[in-house]
């Protein structure tokens, strides 16, 4: 009917009115023949299923010409039909107010790409995708394979993923993905940058387990199941009680001592602890599990997430409180700078950490950490021996220190001995901003690496979401949720006003940053550059130290790439000028 349809809207002059808007667009004045059809006169079925072929772009954009349009293109019977297009294998469309909606743009933008930091290429590559894959909700990179974990609880395995050729590393063309199981609700492995570590998987799951034995009743009950990354085989599992559901599940400790931490849906942390050089043995073993302290001594706390990392854990409870566990006294020094709070023999005792706002989410490296409260703002905490803590100097910090140039990132991820921040620089694009150790190009375009947060020669996707970075190569994930709705609000004017920003009038000369004395010292170090590139190439590493926008920075990055330029010195080490 759709094909009949097609030449007839060819053949006639269509009339597309508005009554809602009043308004008549693309009206042809009668020229002796025929009169002008209006194509609401049209079936409203026959109207979204020739619309249902447009790609997912153009439906968007045909759906502002005017309200009528607007009211078709956003129907469910459309976004219907593009879902079993763009995903024929889908059997379920998923909850939420516009499940197929929300379907059809999770499988449109779904992506996982990635930028190798050897070699000569410096582009963002895409990786193979999984055609069964309900959206992507998650992704963990292992030594040689990637897991991609979907919005419908099935967990992808894609098989060989990196090869390295000629010391250059790079996406396998005959990857192949494998459905590695299904009722998956988190996973977690080797929380070390380091992906030769992560040797083994635990998948947290639901699994229907029989009442009885002999009987046909089944009820479901969470399990936790250990796979090997290199060949997806499972050789552990362990099965609880059916009372007992959890969401989440993270790993901290060595391999002999390898603690699972495990969340609740009631906010309360349980740990068991198993031998991982034991794994791979055909026995049976007895684990024990136990309440962690923090929901023991703290049975008020209602714990929303957490993260961790080999020797530390982060808790982030519902009403934004951030409490932390540190099991080493080398991890304790760098975040707090003393031992004086620290117990040996008591090392799950939790800490709070004082914070003035509520925290929504956080991001923990190996000694250091970030923090982003509901306004916006990000505090970063810990060893700062390579600017990884964006602060613009390489003190430590031992605690919370706001980096006031930087707000509402997407996300943020903490590495070894730097960081990232994803974020919106307009409408339409988005940014990736890092800083610290830029060695073995983890920073791309700034080998040298950066105490402040710069701008990374990345073009980061339109859909862009979440990241994360290994020592070979950064990995970032694209999709787009249409119930996922900004969750920062505006800071209050009281707490704007209360703010020792430096600002104009009265409060000038206060100069709490001490930032006269920091620009004597850069004035200095310039006038020793013995020729005018040195004192270029030293002005560059200086705007990239001071507490500037981004903005402010890459204009003075393309301002002094300009001078250079115009005395013959050819570009420079700085960044490209940005993006139209």
């Amino acid at each position: 009917m759709g094909e009949k349809a097609v030449p007839l809207l060819r053949r006639r002059r269509v009339k597309r009115s508005c009554p809602s808007c009043g308004s008549e667009l693309g009206v042809e004045e009668k020229r002796g023949k025929g009169n002008p059809i209006s194509i609401q006169l049209f079936p409203p079925e026959l109207v979204e299923h020739i619309i249902s072929f447009l790609p997912v772009r153009d439906l968007v954009a045909l759906g502002q010409t005017c309200r009528y349009f607007h009211e078709v293109c956003d129907g469910e019977g459309v976004w219907r039909r593009i879902c079993r297009r763009l995903s024929p294998r889908l059997q379920d469309q998923g909850s939420g107010v516009r499940p197929w909606k929300r379907a059809a743009i999770l499988n449109y933008t779904k992506c996982l790409y990635f930028q190798a930091f050897g070699g000569r290429r410096r582009c963002l590559s895409k990786s193979v995708a999984p055609l069964l894959a309900h959206g992507y909700r998650r992704f963990l990179p292992t030594k040689d394979h990637v897991f991609i974990l979907d919005y419908v609880g099935t967990l992808f395995f894609l098989k060989n993923a990196l090869v390295s050729t000629l010391g250059q590393m790079q996406w396998k063309r005959a990857c192949r993905y494998v459905v590695l199981c299904r009722g998956a609700k988190d996973f977690a492995s080797d929380p070390r940058c380091d992906t030769v570590y992560r040797k083994y998987l635990y998948v947290l799951a639901t699994r229907e387990q029989q009442e009885v034995v002999g009987t046909t009743s089944s009820r479901a009950c969470d399990c936790v199941e250990v796979y090997l990354q290199s060949s997806g085989q499972r050789v552990f599992k362990m099965t609880f009680h059916h009372s007992m559901t959890f969401k989440q599940i993270v790993l901290v400790g060595q391999e002999t001592q390898r603690a699972l931490l495990l969340l609740t849906e009631e906010g309360k942390i349980y740990s068991l602890v198993v031998n991982e050089t034991q794994l791979d043995q055909p026995r049976s073993y007895t684990v024990q599990l136990a309440l962690r302290k923090v929901s023991h001594y703290l049975p008020h706390l209602r714990v929303a997430c957490m993260t961790s990392n080999q020797s530390s854990t982060l808790y982030v409870t519902d009403q934004g409180g951030v409490y932390f566990e540190v099991h080493t006294p080398g991890v304790y020094r760098d975040l707090f700078g003393t031992l004086q709070a620290f117990d040996p023999l008591d090392q799950q005792m939790p800490l709070a950490l004082s914070l003035p706002a509520k925290i929504l989410f956080c991001a923990l490296g190996y000694n250091h950490l970030g923090l982003v409260d509901e306004f916006g703002r990000i505090f970063m905490q810990g060893n700062n021996r390579y600017g990884q803590l964006g602060t613009g100097d390489k003190m430590d910090r031992g605690e919370p220190t706001q980096v006031r140039y930087l707000q509402r990132p997407i996300t943020l991820w903490c590495g070894l001995n730097h960081s990232l921040v994803l974020s919106q620089s307009s409408e339409f694009s988005k940014e990736l901003l890092g800083c610290g150790c830029g060695a073995g190009g983890r920073l791309p375009g700034w080998p040298k690496g950066s105490a402040s947060f710069v701008k990374l020669q990345v073009k980061v996707p339109l859909c862009a979401c979440a990241l994360c970075a290994t020592r070979e190569c950064l990995y970032i994930l694209s999709s787009h949720d249409i119930e996922q709705h900004a969750p920062y609000r505006d800071l209050p004017a009281s707490r704007v006003v209360g703010t020792p920003e430096p600002s104009l009038g009265a409060r000038a000369p206060q100069d709490p940053g001490g930032m006269a004395q920091a620009c004597e010292e850069y004035l200095s170090q310039i006038h020793s550059c013995q020729t005018l590139q040195d004192r270029m190439e030293k002005m560059k590493e200086i705007v990239g130290w001071m507490p500037l926008m981004a903005a402010q920075k890459d204009f003075f990055w393309e301002a002094l790439d300009m001078l250079q330029r115009a005395e013959g010195g050819g570009g420079g080490v700085g960044p490209p000028a940005p993006e139209t």
